[in-house]
Parts: structure tokens; sequence; C-alpha cells
């Protein structure tokens, strides 16, 4: 699997940002392959020497120029969770050089398409609010309007303290960056309105909040809880996408009006709802070796003989078979605690058989 790669000198060289990402998936996701922003975004002109950036998100960099850092974070994340989620699939979540980071794939209207576009919106919502709350960011940070004792149906019997997340920040910031190169293709695209729906999927499943709390009194009796809000791990929001990927509805364009709509394409289908994820058309098998459109196929990787599962051989080889092979796997045994304080492990080795598809 494609690990994140720095930036190398001459990638998209001769191309225009927007010829570079005309059609492509959000441009922020390229930002996971830039080294630190900070040394290029010191420059007044450094905005404009971002790749793959849209001029309205030029306009956003200029105007928030300290909140890239955390774009970036964002768009890390989610790509480290695409590939954390499907790693056990076809397609895997595999990245390419270039300003299309997933290449094709991500622009085909497909169910990997919509997955990528809300794991990316909600990755930057996600790090811009917690840069808020962190205090790095100059016009945010946690979020005030959470004041006063906690209502009877929050649990009761708490005060509202601490820094509780600035979600409306961080997803206000999502919007506006993250969804502008749809919105400068004009709406009435089929595309546009699925990764436009996507991302703000992506969205609403990155604002769900928990409630934490910590207790004052003597010897820790919790006469009186001081709680505030904060987003869920993002691996939470990951596997949740996930669910909505599996679950996601296939819809085709209406007009309704002077309107464009998506709606079911079957009537079997459920109607969906603003959380759920949207997508235009099937996907391929992701068997064979296809870089031009993004595609690694499943050649090589590492499949579980007796799975079921996509993660089975039967499956992720595509029926091509499986090569068998022993390795030698190295792993701590005979443990033993050593007062004091200390575990002692020895190695030992050990034959497993490992399959690869054809």
């Amino acid at each position: 699997m494609a690990k994140l790669k720095r930036r190398r000198p001459g990638w998209g060289a001769g191309m225009s940002n927007s010829a570079q990402t005309r059609g492509g998936t959000s441009p922020s996701l390229y930002l996971a392959k830039q080294p630190s922003l900070r040394a290029v975004l010191r420059d007044p002109s450094g905005c404009e020497g971002l790749p793959g950036l849209v001029e309205e998100q030029v306009r956003v960099c200029r105007r928030r120029v300290g909140a890239m850092d955390a774009v970036k974070r964002g768009a890390e994340l989610a790509v480290e969770e695409c590939q954390h989620q499907f790693q056990s699939r076809r397609w895997n979540c595999s990245i390419l050089q270039g300003l299309q980071v997933f290449g094709q794939v991500a622009i085909q209207g497909t169910r990997e398409s919509a997955f990528i576009h809300a794991i990316s919106a909600a990755g930057v919502a996600f790090a811009v609010t917690h840069a808020c709350s962190r205090g790095e960011l100059e016009k945010c940070g946690c979020d005030r309007k959470i004041r006063g004792v906690s209502a009877e149906g929050e649990g009761g019997g708490f005060q509202w303290s601490g820094c509780s997340d600035n979600l409306s920040y961080g997803i206000a910031f999502s919007q506006a960056f993250v969804d502008n190169p749809e919105r400068s293709r004009g709406i009435s695209s089929s595309r546009v309105l699925m990764n436009l729906h996507n991302n703000e999927a992506g969205r609403k499943v990155s604002a769900g909040t928990r409630v934490e709390c910590k207790c004052h009194g003597v010897s820790g009796s919790c006469e009186v809880r001081t709680c505030w809000k904060v987003m869920p791990p993002f691996r939470k929001v990951g596997n949740v996408l996930k669910e909505k990927f599996e679950g996601a509805t296939e819809v085709h364009p209406k007009q309704v009006g002077s309107r464009k709509l998506l709606v079911p394409k079957s009537s079997r289908f459920k109607p969906y709802t603003a959380h759920d994820l949207v997508y235009l058309m099937a996907s391929p098998d992701f068997c064979n070796r296809d870089p031009r459109r993004g595609v690694f196929g499943t050649s090589g990787r590492r499949c579980n003989r007796t799975s079921p599962a996509m993660d089975g051989c039967e499956l992720l080889c595509c029926g091509r078979g499986f090569d068998t092979a022993q390795e030698e796997v190295v792993e701590r045994c005979s443990c033993k605690f050593r007062w004091c304080c200390s575990v002692k492990c020895k190695q030992c080795r050990h034959l497993v058989e490992m399959h690869s598809c054809r």
C-alpha cells in the first residue's frame, strides 16, 4: 500500500494549478504530500505557490494563512484514515504522484469517490477545529457559547466549563475551503451535486460530540463537575463513514422545476438523508492494474486464505489464485516480570504461511 510521500521537485511542472485540478478531487488532499507549509507561507505570495488550489481557495488561504497547517493535517488524516478503512479491499486507497491524489477513482462518481470527498471534508473540519481548541489560530478559540449549568436532558448537575471544541468554526472553514473547487464549476453538474452532498455528509459525521468532565471536591468526591464538549476520535469518524460507504445510495439527476436534484435510481432504494453518502455509477472491480485510472490491481497483495470476506484470497485475488510462501516471524515470548520494575522477554522465531494474490 502506498504511503504518504514528500513532494518531489517537478511534480506538475509546466501546468497551471487549475489545469491540473480540473475535474479532480479536493485539492486540499494534495497538501498531505507537502512538507511543512510554514516556510512557504512566510512569503506574502506563498498561497499562490501552493499547488492545486483554485482562485477562491487562494483567497481563503490569504485571509486565514495561519490555518493552512491545520488544513494540511486534515488532509493527512483523511488519506491515512482512508488507507486504514480500505486496507483489506481491492481498492486500498493507494495514492499516486501528482495533484490527483487518488487518480480517476476520485472523479468517477463511484462509492469510492463518495467516501474520498466525505473523509476529506471531515478531515479539514476536524483538524481546524482542534487547532482552534489548542489556541493555534488567531481568529478562533474554544466555543464560548456553551456556558452555564447543564440542562436536565444532558445529564444535569454539572457546570459547562473548560474548552469545548469550536465545531462551528471548523465546519464553516471546511465549507469555504473544500467546497470551492466544486462551486467554481457551476452547480448544475450531477457530479458537483454529488460531491457537495458527500462533503456535507462527512462534516455532519465529524460534528458529532461527546461530553468530557472533571470532578472537583474533597478526595475526588465529585461535589462539582465541570464539563465540555469534544469531537470523537477521527478513527470513529472513519468507522461511521465506512458504514455509510457500505450503505450508500445510487442516485441519478432529475429536473424538478428549475432545479436539478439527485434522487434514488430505483424506487427500491430508501430515500437518502443529509448524513448518507450517494454515488452516480457502479464501481469497477479494481482487479487489474490501471495506473492511469489510479487502480493498482491486487496482484502481489497479501490475502487471508480462510476468510470469506473481502480480505479473503478468493475475493481479493479476483479468482486468479494465490501463492503461498513460508516466512520467518520474530515475536516476543516467555515474558517474565522482574522486581522491580521491568518485563523481560525472549525472542521466538517461527515459520508462518503467507498468501499473496497472483
